[in-house]
């Protein structure tokens, strides 16, 4: 009896070791993301690549860059070269928020903007992060209703390039923080309880949701914050 506890014992402290060390990984790698996405978006801001493409031509770059690194960070996940991947989309996608990021700048008061909303993303994420931890119950099944909301807010956002309204921009950027600020829950829980045990996939969903919500974050203050010169 006493052995078969000493096993039982054993097998759960492996386990949860597995946990922490797949969020300690995660959180290492999600850090060092930050550092290409900066680098991007100064590349983006300074070159002004973005702005000279047209909505439809940004649109069609950002969807198949954006879902060609997905599919390729998948793909090496188990290797050193899922972590090189990661790194690339994340220098991507500074590279695609340099579009918004120049028209923020454009504003007297720009840089402040942006400092606001990496703060106001920071304290979300510590939230969200503080939530996961405490919450006992399964959030498995939010994933299905999480995942709708996405591709119809994808959906949206997609046709607004086109019909460029001001209150479907509004409307999507609130929906967004909301919606994202949840997907943070969820992947983080995930990785706690032990259902996403690869750090670069977690790493990944993380970081779109930090992503989702800074950049809905940052284009709310544009709109309501923004002064011009």
């Amino acid at each position: 009896m006493n052995e078969t506890l000493q096993t039982v014992y054993a097998g759960s402290g492996a386990l949860a070791e597995q946990r922490n060390r797949v969020l300690r990984n995660t959180y290492w790698l999600l850090a060092l993301s930050l550092v290409p996405t900066v680098l991007g978006a100064w590349v983006g801001v300074s070159t002004g690549i973005m702005a000279a493409m047209g909505n439809g031509m940004s649109l069609i770059v950002f969807l198949v860059g954006a879902f060609g690194f997905m599919f390729a960070i998948e793909k090496t996940k188990h290797s050193s070269t899922g972590v090189v991947m990661l790194l690339g989309f994340t220098f991507f996608m500074g590279l695609m928020l340099s579009r918004l990021l120049a028209v923020i700048l454009g504003f007297k008061n720009g840089s402040s903007l942006i400092m606001t909303a990496f703060g106001g993303t920071a304290v979300v994420f510590f939230a969200m992060a503080s939530l996961a931890t405490v919450i006992k119950r399964d959030l498995s099944g939010m994933g299905k209703f999480l995942f709708i909301g996405a591709i119809v807010l994808l959906v949206a956002g997609v046709v607004n390039v086109f019909v460029q309204s001001s209150a479907l921009m509004l409307t999507l950027s609130v929906v967004a923080i909301g919606l994202f600020s949840a997907f943070m829950v969820y992947d983080l829980k995930r990785v706690i309880d032990g259902g996403e045990t690869n750090y670069i996939s977690a790493t990944l969903a993380i970081y779109l949701d930090i992503y989702n919500v800074f950049q809905s974050l940052l284009a709310l203050l544009g709109v309501f914050g923004g002064e011009r010169e």
